[in-house]
């Protein structure tokens, strides 16, 4: 295949399409995982205290594809360097805002509904439903704006780490920096994701009477926590198995610039 005048060589151009892939997966996710959001919990289950009632353990749908977006940055820390790792994080940044904008876009022009002028939104039904697209776009502003915060903050903050325990280990250890990031990132982003939810009045439909509030909103932090830590567990072996099979085909060793 004949080389763009951009890409400088065979070399060049496979390095950037393996960027490609990897900050497509990476955007890609995010933006599902924001329409998504909180449009439904998923009850893991729930356990009976003397001191707290009952305690529901329940992730939001939007949480399931979350750990594919740190394996990612990982990836891109691990060959590409922190500089492109966070211009990806910055990327999503932008990837949010066209959201919203879209969703803001199509909720304003006109449409078939009967809207009231009261508060320029579409008049319920006999059973208190809107159209589903303005189901959709309430739930999908509170969790982008939940998760705007709570994903700047994570993925910042695992970009960082990676690089630290890199610097530590002088490019020693992959699983360290692997799963060492993840796991202090994801409990930043487990908990200001949930809190700030909570105070958008986004988890009225799951709180109820039976406990303490502060108990359920750090139940429901474990809940989440739990999850993505074990995912980041999981992901060490094909974080290793895709290390070392795209060194090789990319050309690039990752421990280089910590040789002594």
């Amino acid at each position: 295949m004949a080389l763009h005048p951009i890409e400088a060589s065979p070399l060049h151009a496979r390095r950037e399409r393996v960027f490609l892939v990897l900050a497509g997966i990476f955007l890609g996710t995010l933006a599902m995982l924001n329409i998504l959001g909180i449009l439904r919990f998923i009850k893991l289950g729930e356990m009976e205290t003397m001191a707290f009632g009952t305690l529901t353990f329940a992730v939001a749908v939007g949480v399931l594809p979350y750990p594919v977006t740190f394996l990612c940055t990982d990836l891109i820390c691990e060959l590409y360097g922190q500089a492109r790792a966070n211009a990806v994080v910055w990327t999503g940044v932008l990837l949010n805002a066209w959201v919203v904008f879209i969703l803001w876009l199509g909720g304003i022009l006109p449409g078939f509904e009967t809207i009231d002028p009261a508060n320029s939104l579409p008049v319920a039904d006999a059973a208190g439903r809107v159209p589903v697209f303005f189901e959709v776009r309430k739930f999908a502003f509170g969790a982008v704006a939940a998760s705007m915060i709570a994903y700047l903050t994570a993925q910042f903050t695992d970009v960082y780490m990676f690089h630290f325990w890199k610097r530590v280990t002088k490019g020693k250890h992959l699983w360290l920096r692997n799963n060492g990031s993840t796991m202090v990132s994801q409990l930043v982003d487990s908990s200001a994701v949930i809190l700030i939810t909570w105070s958008l009045g986004g988890l009225d439909a799951i709180l109820t009477d039976k406990a303490p509030l502060a108990v359920q909103l750090g139940t429901l932090i474990f809940t989440g926590y739990m999850f993505k830590f074990s995912f980041a567990l999981i992901d060490t072996l094909p974080f290793y198995w895709l290390t070392a099979r795209l060194s090789r085909y990319l050309e690039i060793d990752p421990r280089a610039d910590h040789a002594d």
